[in-house]
């Protein structure tokens, strides 16, 4: 597909400099950042601190937002793609050795590395107890959270990926260093679907400047990185037909947060059975890792939705909102997920389900890459919209679809979640509105005027 019909004409040149500008700006709002933590704090600091901190983010994503508006206006020249990388690079590089100060959750990872390296099975033991006791230490231990009540709640590719990290070095610059890497996966992949789907490559910056990510990721250390990697890699699989590997890297993309299957509908090709195959298979591969602790190895997963407010509905934005304007009976939270999952299945139904057999018209590959990024990026921000989770490191990988297909609802909501690092009235319904308010109105306004120009009906065949 030409860029003159997913972007503007090409004769339109990428204004390097304002790009150059805008990619300075980032960095100085990111060392500002760090210069706001104070040092040798385990969060950011005193209130002004966060709020400060906050504001800084805020100022990053409005320069972010104005780069992403740039860079899908003109397309440029081949070589902004390395400005692109560059930026993103020493964006993220400041924040590695930075031991992370916006959550614990990567004590948690280093910890359950630990663990296997010991030879225990690390859904077995919450970390306080005392058959644990002997792996304590004060660089670490102090620092994981619930760990005297919950055992570990992450899945087996990143349990895997734990052990791996730990056989190398224990310590919160592994595991940044890690997950950057998978990030940078992300962002090669993408580059190679942009040249596939004939799109300018310096839409990577879509993702790659992404101070959400950037703070998540490499300030950070979460795990959602990794899922981001593989996902990076399954679309491009995909967009090779390279079914079964598509499967295997999303089935283990799964195994990091389960997120990545709402995607699932997208990515398959309707009738090829090998892509279910594979992922079904790897993913009974790696639990079979840790099944010697039976039903344990859901880990914490079933008392974490009680503990997020999910199960009742407290936690969900909507569902918060009107239970201050009146009282809601006690089915109303299943009525919730139950219609809105309905929705969203079907949906994923009408994509997965086309109704056309294997041979039919099949599309030129440009226009296929669109359509399962478009796709997938409905049924990944229908979800997030539908559970409105409390974490800003559940949001970034957003991005990775609207750098093929964008969408004012996907960039905006990649990034504007930073809000959630400040909770000024400890609820989830008032302050959550500045990011779910405005995400609602763009998707509509997606729905009605998309970004780019609808797909030319003469690539479909």
């Amino acid at each position: 597909m030409s860029t003159a019909v997913l972007g503007a004409p090409a004769r339109l040149a990428m204004p390097e400099r304002l790009l150059t500008a805008l990619g300075l700006l980032l960095l100085a709002l990111v060392g500002a950042g760090l210069l706001v933590h104070r040092p040798g704090a385990p969060s950011i600091g005193s209130g002004w601190r966060v709020r400060v901190f906050v504001e800084l983010l805020a100022a990053a994503s409005l320069v972010y937002f104005l780069a992403c508006a740039v860079v899908l206006r003109r397309p440029g020249r081949p070589g902004t793609i390395w400005l692109v990388l560059g930026v993103a690079l020493a964006m993220r590089l400041p924040l590695l050795p930075v031991p992370p100060f916006l959550s614990s959750d990567l004590y948690r990872y280093v910890w359950d590395g630990r663990v296997q390296l010991a030879g225990i099975n690390p859904y077995r033991y919450i970390p306080a107890d005392p058959a644990l006791a002997r792996l304590r230490d004060q660089a670490i231990y102090p620092h994981v959270n619930r760990r005297e009540y919950a055992p570990t709640i992450y899945p087996p590719t990143t349990q895997l990926v734990f052990r791996a990290v730990a056989a190398i070095a224990q310590t919160p610059l592994a595991i940044k260093t890690v997950m950057v890497a998978f990030e940078l996966l992300a962002v090669a992949c993408l580059w190679r679907l942009t040249v596939l789907a004939g799109l300018p490559p310096a839409r990577v910056l879509i993702y790659a400047w992404n101070p959400l990510a950037a703070w998540c990721y490499a300030g950070n250390g979460h795990v959602d990185a990794l899922a981001i990697g593989l996902l990076g890699v399954t679309l491009l699989c995909r967009a090779l037909r390279l079914d079964g590997w598509a499967g295997a890297m999303l089935g283990a993309a799964i195994l990091v947060k389960f997120l990545p299957v709402v995607v699932a509908p997208a990515i398959w090709r309707p009738w090829r059975w090998r892509m279910p195959i594979a992922a079904a298979a790897i993913m009974v591969l790696f639990y079979a890792f840790y099944l010697d602790v039976g039903a344990k190895v859901l880990g914490f997963l079933s008392s974490y939705g009680r503990e997020e407010g999910l199960s009742h509905g407290s936690g969900i934005w909507l569902l918060a909102g009107l239970q201050r304007l009146l009282p809601l009976p006690g089915w109303a939270n299943a009525a919730y997920l139950a219609l809105g999952t309905a929705a969203l299945g079907l949906y994923a139904l009408r994509v997965a389900l086309p109704g056309r057999l294997p041979g039919h018209h099949a599309r030129r590959m440009e226009t296929d890459i669109v359509q399962v990024c478009q796709r997938a990026g409905v049924l990944a921000i229908g979800f997030m919209l539908l559970l409105t989770p409390h974490y800003p490191w559940y949001f970034p990988y957003l991005a990775m679809f609207a750098v093929v297909a964008p969408a004012r609802s996907l960039i905006w909501m990649s990034a504007a979640p930073l809000l959630l690092y400040l909770s000024p009235w400890n609820e989830f319904f008032f302050w959550p509105s500045l990011i779910y308010g405005p995400a609602l109105a763009l998707a509509a306004l997606d729905l009605c005027r998309p970004m780019l120009p609808a797909l030319d009906s003469r690539n479909l065949a």
